[in-house]
């Protein structure tokens, strides 16, 4: 999971680089820490003892849903396109699937 959630923060990047300034600091800084924080607490459930990886994986999809809201507002208030809002959620759902 950790690498299917980097792949897809690569791709997250090519698309905030383009947001407009005061977007990239606000939806767009909201989605790059949700991603940050997904990478860092999916990486914890690596080294996490069995009885812990429940609770990894509950934080995991919370994250995950936070980042389908904010990037489907992006795409709704045309900060992304229907293109790159298609490729990331198809990719944020694949995540979605192998956390829960």
């Amino acid at each position: 999971m950790v690498d299917l959630c980097k792949k897809i923060y690569k791709i997250w990047l090519s698309i905030y680089h383009k947001f407009p300034k005061v977007e990239k600091f606000g939806i767009g800084q909201k989605i790059d820490h949700t991603f940050l924080d997904l990478l860092e607490i999916l990486r914890s459930g690596v080294y996490s003892p069995q009885v812990e990886k429940t609770a990894v994986l509950d934080k995991s999809v919370r994250l995950i849903d936070s980042l389908r809201f904010f990037l489907q507002l992006s795409w709704e208030v045309n900060l992304i396109s229907v293109k790159q809002f298609a490729l990331i959620g198809t990719e944020i759902e694949k995540l979605g699937k192998l956390a829960g």
